[in-house]
Order: C-alpha cells, then structure tokens, then sequence
C-alpha cells in the first residue's frame, strides 16, 4: 500500500504525465487498502493483527496512522493502539511482538523491548489526542539514553541496559519523527 501511496504522490508532483498509471495504481492502492482492512482486522479483538487470521498484535501496525493508511481516529486504529497498550507493553515501553505466541521470527530466546514501537506508540497517542501520554512516553524514552544520547534497538527494562544494535539509526529516527511530531512541527501538521 505505502508503495502505491508514495509513487502516486512522487507522480504527482513532478507532473510527468503519468495519469494513467496513476489511476491503475490508485485502484491497486485502494484494493490494498480494502483486503487489509477486511482480512488483517480481528473484530473481536477490535484490532488489526500480525497477519491475516492471527490473533497476535505485532507493534508495526502501530505506523498505519503515520502513513495515513487510515486516520488515527478511525475506531479500527484506536483499537489496535488500545490492544498494543494492553498486551505489548512491559514496564512502560513496547514489545515488538510476544515471540513464544506466534513464533514467526524463527529465533530462539526472548526480546527487550523495541525502541522504535515505543517511539510510535508515543505518537500514535499524540495522534489520537493523548497528547499528555504521549509525552510522558516520549519523556521516559529520552531517560533510557546513553550519556552521548544514543539509543540502541532494544531496552532490558528489569536490568535497566539497552540491548541488541548499538548504536540504532532506525530507534534515532523514530524518536526524531516522534519530537517533531509532539512540538507541533511535524510538516504533516505543522
């Protein structure tokens, strides 16, 4: 879908004369679109899911509003951040997945926490008008920060030590987007 989205846009901009591309690619997006929200949302979970039949959450689905797959105050994405808060969440920060519900890693052991879905959930809630739990998400994210302010992938909450890919660009960006997004000068709001 983001695919579509974002060649659809670069299209548009540079006014290339590709209509109908473009127009073959926005009924591809919306089929996209359409067969995630009715195959990848579990109704009786009031979420969208890991994959299609799944009742695992994984806290990527936490980007659907940041790309604006669907509006953050669509009932389907504040449900999916309602389950994500209730079911990936380990002492105040996010767990990318439950590794032993679903397996689909293939990778033995257990997890820290993902610094980046934690950075999303932040601005998810921003998103969805929870601005002050927003924040004091994104507040307890900068005090797990190295003395240099670097941030690795994961975060060992019982230990209190940053764990995995040191340092991480993916969890520096994510808390970028997510500062820029809380100040109010996100250029998608600002």
């Amino acid at each position: 879908w983001l695919a579509f989205d974002r060649v659809i846009k670069l299209a548009q901009a540079c006014n290339c004369g590709a209509e109908q591309d473009i127009a073959r690619w926005r009924k591809i997006r919306a089929q996209i679109q359409r067969e995630v929200c009715e195959r990848g949302y579990n109704s009786a979970k009031k979420s969208f899911t890991q994959y299609y039949g799944s009742d695992a959450l994984d806290a990527s689905l936490l980007i659907m509003p940041l790309i604006s797959f669907l509006p953050a105050t669509d009932p389907r994405v504040v449900g999916t951040v309602e389950a994500i808060k209730r079911e990936l969440m380990q002492d105040g920060f996010v767990l990318r997945y439950l590794p032993e519900q679903e397996n689909v890693d293939g990778l033995p052991g257990t997890e820290g926490v993902f610094l980046p879905c934690s950075f999303w959930l932040a601005d998810a809630l921003y998103l969805i008008g929870r601005k002050k739990e927003a924040r004091e998400l994104f507040e307890r994210l900068l005090e797990i920060q190295n003395d240099l302010g670097l941030l690795s992938e994961e975060y060992s909450p019982k230990s209190k030590r940053q764990l995995g890919n040191f340092p991480q660009a993916f969890s520096h960006v994510s808390l970028v987007n997510a500062a820029l997004l809380l100040s109010d000068q996100h250029p998608e709001i600002g």
